[in-house]
């Protein structure tokens, strides 16, 4: 399995973006996936996760600006995020799993201007 993440940039503090992670390879075994990010100087933190029939979970502190999704048919897994800050600036991660095993795509970075 690949995944290919997309969709970052350079944004200005209050705008939007959706980051786009595709998947290739055994896609139709893919179960979980989920959006970490990384910030410069910090450890890797989870966003939020989505089963394979669209349950989603969030990171206590990501409730409300960041929405999860997916499209099965599409092989693709979106990261909704709105009213950006500064805080934001990182590297976003894609993950999906098949069974116990995780993959992980290459990151994609969103950088926030105030």
């Amino acid at each position: 399995v690949q995944l290919q993440a997309s969709g970052g940039g350079l944004v200005q503090a209050g705008g939007s973006v959706r980051l786009s992670c595709v998947a290739s390879g055994s896609v139709s075994r893919l179960t979980a996936a989920a959006w970490y990010r990384q910030a410069p100087g910090k450890e890797r933190e989870l966003i939020a996760q989505i089963s394979r029939g669209g349950n989603t979970n969030y990171a206590d502190s990501m409730e409300g600006r960041f929405a999860i999704s997916r499209d099965n048919a599409k092989s693709t897994i979106y990261l909704q995020i709105n009213n950006l800050k500064p805080e934001d600036t990182a590297v976003y991660y894609c993950n999906a799993a098949i069974g116990t095993v995780a993959y992980w795509g290459q990151g994609t970075q969103v950088t926030v201007s105030s």
